[in-house]
């Protein structure tokens, strides 16, 4: 993982321990990067296992 991969898996990780679901804007107030930046990290992270999307409970849910 890169540093800025660990870093948008951590704010995913933290923010679902308090019960919420980071937004778009969140990750940009968070990291101060731009929408595309932080959709293809996000797309990585699904790619390689790390993180995946639950349909029906709509959350994150981590490897």
């Amino acid at each position: 993982m890169t540093d800025f991969e660990r870093k948008v898996y951590q704010i995913i990780v933290n923010m679902h321990l308090y019960g919420k679901n980071p937004t778009l804007n969140d990750l940009k107030r968070k990291t101060g990067k731009s929408e595309g930046d932080i959709r293809a990290t996000v797309k990585s992270l699904l790619m390689k296992g790390g993180l995946k999307w639950d349909k029906h409970k709509k959350m994150w849910t981590f490897k």
